[in-house]
């Protein structure tokens, strides 16, 4: 269920935050991984469900625009 107060404001479930991000065959099962280790996007956390803000998810593919392969400090997996 997607809610709409704003653009920025959109929340999405895992699994339509996954397709969002990774194109129509993201797993939910990465970004479930990634909240695991600590990586990935902001989540929000209400009781049991797990939501992600649109602007988070732009947010955090703006910080993995690169102009070069070999730029330093960057997180492996």
């Amino acid at each position: 269920m997607t809610i709409t107060t704003e653009f920025s404001h959109e929340l999405l479930d895992t699994d339509q935050a996954s397709k969002f991000i990774y194109g129509p065959r993201g797993k939910k099962g990465t970004l479930e991984q990634q909240r695991y280790r600590g990586v990935g996007p902001k989540f929000i956390k209400v009781g049991k469900l797990v939501r992600y803000r649109k602007s988070d998810l732009i947010e955090y593919l703006d910080q993995q625009t690169r102009t070069a392969t070999s730029h330093q400090n960057l997180q492996t997996y």
